[in-house]
């Protein structure tokens, strides 16, 4: 008689903590990408100016940083 022994209660909680990471890391993501984008658009065209950032790179600005978060 053969028996084989599983890890299978291993499987959920490894998943179940990949998740948690995952939306952890996605939640992190859009902040920085909505708080970036709103403090852009928060500065006048002076003071964009005076960072070298125009009104039509905010987006990718805003883009940028969250993919660094």
């Amino acid at each position: 008689m053969t028996s084989i022994s599983t890890n299978q209660t291993a499987r959920p909680a490894s998943f179940l903590s990949r998740l948690v990471a995952a939306v952890t890391g996605r939640r992190a993501q859009l902040r920085a990408y909505r708080v970036t984008r709103r403090e852009l658009s928060a500065l006048n065209d002076r003071e964009l100016t005076d960072l070298g950032i125009s009104r039509g790179m905010i987006e990718e600005i805003a883009t940028q940083a969250a993919r660094r978060a």
